[in-house]
Parts: structure tokens; sequence; C-alpha cells
């Protein structure tokens, strides 16, 4: 059995139509109204006899509604197989939510994105949003994905627990999807859809430019943070060291192994309180260890070949091998060290899937 899954947050008066159409493939269809409000009762009204009406007194987010949404499959459809969420602002097409609910039965340890192309139909501010939000999702995660923004998804059943447990209730929670997928080395699949938008402005969505682009960036930007601090720590240490001692290859080695075992200390407490939220165990430690010191040869042996090789002046050399081992740091603290020692969300109790 196939659930289709859309969220809706004040949708417009023809949103029947859309779960009328997607209705006419034998699906089960969970609407969830996001705390809309009173005045699209009679929308909902208009929907409840047709598909499961599922309602937030209040507006949670995209991302709890798809949660809802997943509990109450949970509970009262043991007979699911495969599951799509979708829009409720008329960009997706019935006909694409078979293509990806087909892609996701013949790739059952997949996810499937319906992928849009970044062509002319597509408003300016979604072209660039997209471009960003793809560029640095390769960037953290090693994977590359074509539409990091799509609403258009579909995945087996047996991957509600993990998507349960990814943090987010908004907007950031599908771009959370993505990075935990990733982590777990899940396979992303894409198929491409059609790109419709109802106007430049794409005047239907409700996403806010500035506060959802904060979530979605946000555990990058904590890690960012988190570096930035560090590499300043170890910066003002390493300079005020090497004003002590000669600049000779042995004493700035010294200086700069100094100098990275403090702010090692520091950047390692910090990525697990304040950025991956994880608790600092011995199996965590022993791996950042590890990770340490690796940066530490590797920082060393950069900061040589750039001093040395290609006569950089010293204080320069420091601040572009810190900009190089930035990236590696954060690929393999994301996908490795702390891959399975997130602290899982709240998952959505029964109380909030029967609001």
């Amino acid at each position: 059995m196939d659930v289709v899954i859309i969220p809706a947050y004040q949708p417009e008066t023809k949103f029947s139509l859309l779960v009328e159409q997607v209705l006419e493939c034998d699906r089960q269809v969970i609407v969830v109204d996001d705390g809309s409000g009173r005045e699209y009762r009679d929308i909902f009204c208009g929907i409840q006899n047709l598909c499961t009406l599922l309602v937030h007194p209040q507006n949670w987010g995209k991302g709890a509604a798809i949660k809802t949404a997943l509990a109450y499959i949970k509970r009262n459809f043991p007979d699911c197989r495969t599951i799509a969420v979708m829009d409720a602002d008329g960009q997706h097409r019935a006909e694409d939510v078979g293509k990806v609910l087909k892609e996701a039965r013949g790739h059952r340890n997949a996810m499937v994105l319906g992928v849009r192309l970044a062509g002319k139909n597509m408003p300016f501010k979604s072209r660039l949003g997209n471009g960003i939000t793809r560029l640095v999702f390769s960037l953290v995660s090693g994977v590359k994905v074509s539409d990091t923004q799509t609403g258009l998804r579909a995945f087996d059943a047996e991957l509600m627990e993990e998507l349960l447990e990814v943090k987010g209730e908004r907007y950031e929670y599908e771009t959370n999807v993505l990075l935990h997928l990733a982590r777990k080395r899940i396979p992303i699949r894409e198929v491409e859809i059609a790109t419709i938008y109802r106007d430049k402005e794409n005047s239907t969505s409700h996403f806010r430019a500035v506060q959802d682009s904060v979530r979605i960036y946000k555990d990058i930007f904590k890690f960012a943070l988190s570096s930035l601090s560090s590499f300043l720590l170890d910066y003002v240490l390493f300079s005020a060291l090497i004003i002590l001692f000669p600049h000779s290859g042995g004493w700035v080695l010294l200086c700069n192994v100094a100098a990275r075992l403090v702010s090692a200390f520091y950047n390692y407490s910090m990525n697990c309180w304040f950025v991956f939220c994880a608790e600092k165990r011995i199996k965590t430690a022993v791996h950042y260890s590890a990770l340490a010191l690796g940066v530490l040869l590797a920082n060393n042996l950069f900061l040589q070949v750039f001093i040395r090789k290609f006569r950089i002046q010293v204080h320069l050399a420091k601040l572009l091998t810190e900009c190089l081992l930035f990236v590696i740091s954060w690929l393999i603290q994301s996908l490795v060290i702390f891959r399975k020692e997130q602290i899982q969300d709240r998952c959505y109790h029964s109380e909030r899937a029967k609001a």
C-alpha cells in the first residue's frame, strides 16, 4: 500500500482538486492541517471525507507536520510499504508523485527525490536559494544532490524510524533529512519532475527567506563558529609563542604543536556541546583524538610546505593551512565521528499525532 503525505498550511481553495487527483491512483492520502486557522476550515472540511485529515492546533511547521503523519502511519497503516511527501501549493503533479513512488518501490533502501530543473521556469530567488543550498550540502556531506529543496520525496516505510529521529520542525527538517541520510550512507536517488510555479515570485510558497534559511544552515553556521573560534584561539597562541622563539623550522613546529593541542581540546568540547549535541563518550573522544593527530601532522606539513617551498610569510601560511583543514575536518566529523552520536530529537508522540 502506498501512502501520500500532504502537509498543508493555508492552502488555496482548489486544494481539494489536488487531493482528488492524487486519490485517483488508489493511494491512501494523509493531509495535515498545520494550524491554518478558522478561515481555512471550509477547505479542509471539503476533503475530510476523501482522506485522513490530521490537525495541528497551531502552526508547528512543515517538519512537524511530516512527523505527525509518519507517527500516524506507524500506528494505523501496518500494511504501508511506500510513502511519498508532496507540497500542497500545486507545484507537484499527481503523475510525478507516481514516478517517485515507482522509483522508491524499486529501490527499497533509498530516498527518492523529485528534482526540478533549475531553468527559466524556476523563479530567480528559488534558483539562487537552491544553488547555494546545493553547494553547501555537497561540501558538508560529500553527496551531490540536484535539488535539495524539493518537497516531493518517496521512500520505503522502513525508513520511518530514521525520519522520525531527524531534528527540525520547519523547513530545515527537509535539509536535515538529507544530511542524516548522507551520514548514515543511505542512498539518495533522483527522478526528474516538472517545474511548476504560479508566478515569478513563487507567491504560493510559505518559505520565509531569512528565518527559514537560518534554520536550514544553522548546523553549518554552528560548526563554522566553533571552527572559527578554535582557529582564533590557535592563531593567537601560535602568534604569541612565535614572538618568544626563533622562526626556525624546529621552533615553528613546537609553537604550532602547542597551539594545536590547546585549540583541539577546546574544539572537541565545543563540537560535542554546541554543534553536534553529542555526549562526550570514549569512542567519540578516541576518534576525535585520531583526527586531531592527523590534522596536526597535516597542519605542520602544509605549514612547512607553504613556508619553505612557496616562500609564504609565516602568518599567511598559517591562515592558508587552517582554511584548507577546515573543510577536511568538517567532512570527517560530520560523516564519521559524530554521525552516530547525534542526540535524537524527541519523537512525536501520540498526543501530537492525534491533535
